[in-house]
């Protein structure tokens, strides 16, 4: 799954343990979901999208899309 995260994280100027203090995650999990590695839970994955005030279809993408 393809994702903003990294984007959305950097527009906001917030390194990856402001981004995972704000959604109660380990620094380490900003990373994995950022780089692809891990696909967020869905109540992660709307925490994400609260927190950017973006629907988790502009921040997360079907990589066969």
């Amino acid at each position: 799954m393809k994702n903003r995260v990294r984007d959305l994280r950097t527009a906001k100027e917030w390194s990856q343990a402001d981004l995972a203090d704000r959604l109660e995650v380990s620094r380490q999990t900003v990373n994995a979901i950022e780089t692809g590695r891990y696909d967020p839970s869905l109540p992660l994955a709307f925490k994400l999208a609260r927190l950017f005030k973006q629907p988790i279809g502009a921040i997360f993408e079907d990589e066969a899309e």
